[in-house]
């Protein structure tokens, strides 16, 4: 796995080889920062962008953003092995005040009080977990989001959630088995 594009690009990043987490392909990465770049439906620049980067992962979407040029990444992860890979890339990759890892479930994260604000949330659970969407909810509750933002979901190309009542998917995009949602937060 690599860096796309940004200050780090073509940078190497370690991954793990397991059956519990996939990392985003490069070719769908590309196609999701294309939409945050280009897209006139959302208004967000990604420059000046508090990132929320639940079930992390490796942080291949995090470590993407912070090349090219985020403001702050938080990354949730609850996999120990998986938190260590990402903690060793960011080390690699010489990264460290840009990014905190939090190696926790996602809804225990949430619940804590948080006054940071994100314009960017990255959401990429198991596709077989659906409590993501209870994680979706307790963040449009506390409202933990600023006016401009934008919610990505990564899922299964045939997964059915209802997001009723919580996101308003703006866009939808099939890569092979994989979904992407983009949307925006119920007001």
């Amino acid at each position: 796995m690599r860096i796309i594009s940004g200050k780090l690009k073509g940078k190497k990043i370690s991954f793990l080889k397991s059956s519990t987490t996939r990392p985003l392909k490069d070719s769908v990465k590309e196609s999701i920062f294309n939409i945050i770049s280009h897209s006139n439906l959302l208004d967000i620049d990604l420059k000046s962008s508090n990132v929320l980067d639940l079930y992390s992962g490796i942080g291949s979407f995090g470590l993407e953003c912070i090349s090219r040029g985020a403001k702050n990444i938080i990354f949730v992860e609850k996999d120990k092995k998986a938190s260590e890979i990402l903690i060793s890339n960011l080390f690699k990759l010489e990264i460290n005040s840009s990014a905190n890892v939090i190696v926790d479930e996602v809804k225990n994260f949430l619940k804590k009080k948080n006054s940071r604000k994100f314009e960017i949330f990255f959401f990429d659970p198991p596709f077989k977990d659906n409590n993501f969407i209870q994680d979706l909810d307790l963040i449009k509750q506390q409202k933990c989001f600023k006016k401009e933002h934008m919610v990505i979901i990564h899922r299964e190309r045939k997964a059915v959630d209802n997001l009723k009542g919580i996101l308003d998917p703006i866009i939808t995009k099939h890569y092979g088995r994989s979904k992407i949602i983009i949307g925006k937060f119920l007001l």
